[in-house]
C-alpha cells in the first residue's frame, strides 16, 4: 500500500501543480475579453477569433482543473443523506462513486475523445465561423482533463482504501485556514476596531 500511496501522492502533485496554473487562464480570458470590447468599441472592429480564444481558455480552465477540483474536495455532492452516516459509511460511499460512475465516465470521454481529437487533428478541422480558429487545441482538452480527472479518481480511491485500513488521516478533512478575501477583511476590521479604540 506504501507504492500505491506514493503513487496517490505524484497524482496529487501533478493535479495540484495543473491547478495552480490553470488559474492564470481565467485571467487571460477575462483580458481577452476586455481588450475585444475596447477595440470593438474604439475601432469598430472585432473578429471571431477573439471570442474563439476565450472559449479555448475557459474550456481549458474548466477541463484541466477538474483533478485539482477533485484533489480539494471541492465538487459538487449530496450531503442531505450521506452527511449523516459515519465517516467509514461515507468513504465507502466515496468508494462506490468513483467505481460506479466517475471511472468509468472518464474511461468512456477518453475512449471517445481520443479518436475525436485526432481525426480534428489530421483534417487541420478549422472553426466556420469567419477568422475562426483550429479545432484541434480544444478537441485535445478533452482526453487531457478527463485524463487529469481519472488520474485524481484513482489517486482518490488510495486514499480512501488507505484511509479505511487506517494507514493515513481521513482525506476529505480540510485545513481549516482562512482564505487570503478572510485575510485581508480581519485586517480592516482590527484597523477599525484600532482606530476607534483611539477615538
Amino acid at each position: 500500500m506504501s507504492l500505491l500511496l506514493k503513487l496517490s501522492g505524484l497524482i496529487d502533485g501533478l493535479n495540484r501543480f495543473v491547478g495552480r496554473w490553470v488559474i492564470w487562464l481565467i485571467l487571460g480570458s477575462t483580458a481577452i475579453s476586455a481588450i475585444n470590447a475596447v477595440v470593438r468599441k474604439a475601432f469598430n472592429y472585432s473578429s471571431n477569433a477573439f471570442l474563439e480564444v476565450q472559449w479555448y481558455l475557459f474550456a481549458a480552465s474548466f477541463l484541466l482543473a477538474a483533478g485539482y477540483t477533485l484533489l480539494n474536495n471541492e465538487h459538487v455532492r449530496i450531503d442531505v443523506v450521506v452527511g449523516r452516516f459515519s465517516k467509514r459509511v461515507q468513504t465507502w460511499v466515496d468508494i462506490f462513486g468513483f467505481v460506479v460512475f466517475l471511472l468509468p465516465l472518464c474511461f468512456t470521454v477518453l475512449y471517445l475523445g481520443i479518436p475525436f481529437f485526432l481525426q480534428g487533428y489530421h483534417s487541420n478541422e478549422v472553426s466556420s465561423n469567419a477568422g475562426g480558429l483550429t479545432l484541434w487545441p480544444v478537441y485535445l482538452l478533452m482526453p487531457l482533463g478527463f485524463g487529469l480527472l481519472l488520474l485524481q479518481g484513482l489517486s482518490e480511491l488510495i486514499k480512501r482504501f488507505a484511509f479505511l485500513q487506517g494507514l493515513i488521516p481521513d482525506p476529505t478533512l480540510k485545513v481549516a485556514a482562512m482564505t487570503p478575501e478572510e485575510e485581508l477583511a480581519e485586517a480592516i476590521r482590527l484597523a477599525a476596531e484600532q482606530k476607534k479604540n483611539q477615538a
